[in-house]
């Protein structure tokens, strides 16, 4: 874990630190060097006569502005890749508030790396960061105490929420995943989980969550975490796509579209890491997870074209196309956590779901699509506040065609070919009550960092997500 410390002198700094600021500081020490980076007006860097600093690095002043490209971060990740020293000093006495909150998740999130799972072998001599010094002035020291806990939780909910994405799927699946959400949750006495396994989902007429999770030898799981806050008051209620891995069953995917997806698990991983978050800040509230897991696999069981099944609310979809998987659980965990909570809050669903979102969206926004109007301001505005930004997609009756059967209630994709990432929305919104807000999330885009051709988890829209808590509390306040 990164430690932190708000220090307003650099004379407090332990020796050898990365200063990194912005020109115009004022903290910054007199000095020739300081004098020629400040006149360069780019990115500058520098390794030498830097004492007592092991490294300074200024960052032009627009970058510390820049709300909209992440364009800090950016400068900033090559840079911490191979950290020269475990102790970093970011100046932070004139940024913009969302360039602030996403640099300090950025920095906090560097407590997790790959060669943390243990797969690769690595340099033990490697430097981590471990201690972060927050350069600030007196005046913002008690705001920017409490933003810091914060944003130190969140990235603590996301590296949760990353590591348990990025393993690899012969070692995580359904039955896995329930074993660590339970260990992960065990040292909060406000988390308790239950799971549901194979016998207990037909049980309990999930079956559309059995028709995916069958057709594999890991057996499908549902999991729901509880997190009492407080003792009375409405649920808040989140629901994660949790396909550990999916060859698209029957509709076989091509290889190179079958790489990824170990992470099609990361809707689930992220309602884990905001539960965590939540227990760690201690809100008073009430929340539920629920994580949707199954392997989408080709087996003597796999579910085929054709086929009719039953969600736990009743409803019939025909599956037309067995690579749309992940409507199909999500709907069934949606229906069932409205059955556990009848008057929740609200239900926001959260998945890896369609390819079409990210041809919509890019990789920087995450789909939102609702009916309820309230719900969708305070998600787009806590994404414009935290940097984790959603668009809204249209949801209405003239999508009713898309997901017509002749033969069930529902099919699981539109025949056309044609909004799919909508047509999917309007599938969900059958299994939630309409007497209870629902929004969902289409994290295709957002839930993979990219860079070099390489992918690994994001822990979006984890940030969204407790920014659109954070504000409800602020207000009933």
């Amino acid at each position: 874990m990164i430690t932190f410390q708000l220090i307003h002198s650099l004379s407090t700094v332990h020796p050898g630190a990365h200063l990194i600021a912005h020109p115009t500081s004022q903290p910054l020490p007199d000095t020739t060097l300081i004098e020629e980076m400040r006149a360069a007006n780019v990115i500058a860097d520098a390794c030498f006569g830097c004492a007592p600093f092991k490294r300074i690095t200024l960052l032009p002043q627009a970058l510390w502005q820049d709300s909209l490209t992440d364009g800090l971060v950016n400068a900033l990740r090559p840079l911490l890749a191979t950290p020269v020293s475990a102790n970093v000093v970011i100046d932070v006495t004139d940024i913009d508030s969302t360039v602030l909150l996403q640099l300090l998740r950025f920095l906090f999130n560097q407590a997790y790396r790959l060669d943390d799972l243990q797969l690769k072998t690595a340099d033990s001599a490697t430097t981590r960061l471990s201690h972060i010094d927050v350069l600030c002035l007196p005046e913002q020291r008690e705001t920017l105490e409490a933003i810091v806990r914060q944003q130190q939780a969140i990235a603590n909910g996301m590296m949760a929420a990353r590591r348990l994405a990025d393993i690899p799927s012969d070692r995580c699946t359904p039955h896995f995943v329930a074993g660590q959400v339970q260990a992960l949750c065990a040292p909060y006495p406000t988390l308790h989980c239950e799971v549901l396994d194979e016998q207990q989902i037909v049980e309990q007429g999930l079956g559309l969550l059995h028709a995916v999770g069958k057709g594999a030898t890991c057996p499908p799981r549902l999991v729901a975490i509880h997190y009492d806050g407080a003792s009375e008051g409405p649920v808040r209620c989140y629901v994660g796509k949790g396909i550990t891995f999916d060859t698209g069953g029957l509709w076989l995917k091509e290889g190179a579209g079958m790489y990824t997806m170990k992470y099609d698990m990361c809707g689930a991983a992220n309602v884990l890491g905001l539960l965590l978050t939540a227990a760690e800040l201690r809100l008073p509230v009430r929340m539920m997870g629920v994580l949707a897991l199954a392997e989408n696999a080709i087996g003597p069981n796999a579910m085929q074209p054709g086929n009719v099944a039953r969600a736990c609310n009743g409803m019939t979809v025909e599956i037309n196309n067995t690579d749309a998987e992940g409507r199909l659980v999500l709907a069934d965990a949606i229906a069932w956590a409205s059955q556990r909570h009848p008057q929740a809050h609200y239900i926001i669903d959260i998945a890896t779901l369609t390819g079409a979102v990210v041809k919509a969206l890019g990789y920087e926004l995450s789909g939102l699509m609702t009916q309820d109007e309230q719900l969708r301001d305070h998600l787009t505005c806590a994404g414009k506040i935290c940097g984790d930004e959603v668009w809204s997609l249209p949801l209405d009756a003239r999508l009713k065609k898309q997901t017509d059967s002749a033969i069930a209630d529902l099919c699981n994709t539109p025949t056309n070919n044609a909004a799919i990432s909508a047509s999917a929305a309007w599938l969900l919104h059958h299994f939630c009550p309409p007497t209870i807000p629902w929004a969902h999330l289409d994290i295709s885009g957002t839930a993979l960092w990219r860079e070099g051709g390489r992918s690994v988890a994001s822990g979006r829209p984890i940030p969204l997500l407790m920014q659109h808590l954070l504000n409800a509390l602020a207000v009933e306040e």
